[in-house]
């Protein structure tokens, strides 16, 4: 059976009303939940960019049984990886198990503000690989000193270590994060339902592992309203990740989307009430192999009329879908 997540998205939401938001989530049968991390919104008219982690240590608190995940954190830019294993193993603590700790080789949107230039995809993926290997050596609990190609590691050491790790997931996107995904990741992560990416994972050594895959929904029982939502604050989506890694302002993405139009964006997004749309986008998704879909409902301020729709109409629906390997 396909699992259906949650997003609190930090791009359209501020840190109290997300929490507030997943602890709905929880009540009405959301299966699990994640988080973006961002220091950047995606356009200025969604507004927001709270820290993540600050979210998730309260999320910890404020729930009691959904997992949490980060989706996704890069640990090369902004955040060192010694300080991303401290703040993971602190989550899982808090969460008393319910973390997974999501990782990708970042957006210039928001690792640009260290200013550490921005490499090409090839180099930041060899900086995620020798990440991934110092959280992993972290959350062992002991000291770990490394001189690597990117980063310097001397005598760090977690003294608060959960008894089980969290589990980590690799973001893909083609065949080279694929493999990294394979021989590192405990999970996949996706924002498209290409059976390609699972097909390479699979091959990598990541077979029988979960596939977690996120989709953007807009509802409002005005299919319209939807509509100038879902282009208002999410067109620039339709751009593809070869772009949007690498523009590094809400501006750059104003421009690149200036020529979407709303029925662009309503192709690509279910916007409206109709569960049977929902459906049938999440439905690629089981088909590609994947086990889980987080959805993202765009709008910060109509979070709580689409959980109360999802708890009535739409995860019911959603349930009889069968994700995961053939």
């Amino acid at each position: 059976m396909m699992r259906i997540g949650y997003t609190m998205m930090t791009e359209q939401a501020g840190p109290r009303e997300l929490v507030e938001h997943v602890v709905e989530a929880e009540r009405v049968g959301f299966d699990f939940s994640v988080v973006s991390d961002h220091s950047f919104p995606w356009l200025e008219a969604q507004g927001h960019a709270p820290y993540a982690w600050s979210v998730l240590g309260a999320a910890a608190q404020a729930t009691s049984g959904i997992p949490l995940m980060s989706f996704v954190t890069c640990p090369t830019f902004r955040y060192h990886p010694v300080v991303v294993a401290q703040k993971a193993a602190t989550v899982q603590l808090l969460s008393e198990g319910r973390f997974r700790l999501g990782l990708g080789s970042g957006e210039n949107l928001n690792e640009h503000v260290v200013g550490a230039g921005w490499p090409s995809a090839r180099v930041r993926l060899a900086m995620l690989d020798e990440a991934v290997e110092i959280i992993r050596a972290l959350f062992t609990g002991a000291y770990v000193t490394r001189n690597g190609r990117y980063f310097q590691v001397a005598d760090a050491r977690l003294w608060d270590v959960p008894g089980v790790p969290p589990p980590v997931g690799i973001a893909v996107s083609g065949p080279r994060s694929c493999a990294l995904a394979g021989r590192h990741g405990d999970l996949l992560i996706a924002t498209e339902p290409k059976r390609e990416l699972v097909d390479a994972f699979d091959a990598q050594g990541g077979a029988g592992k979960p596939r977690v895959g996120q989709l953007p929904v807009c509802y409002d029982p005005d299919r319209e309203v939807a509509v100038a939502r879902a282009h208002e604050q999410f067109r620039w989506a339709l751009g593809g990740w070869r772009l949007n890694a690498e523009l590094p302002l809400p501006a750059g993405f104003a421009q690149a989307s200036e020529h979407t139009r709303p029925e662009d964006v309503a192709k690509s997004i279910p916007c409206g009430d109709d569960v049977g749309a929902v459906v049938d986008a999440v439905r690629p998704f089981a088909e590609a192999g994947f086990t889980e879909v987080a959805l993202l409902q765009i709008g910060g301020d109509r979070q709580l009329p689409f959980l109360h729709w999802a708890e009535k109409d739409l995860l019911p629906a959603l349930r009889d879908l069968q994700g995961g390997p053939a």
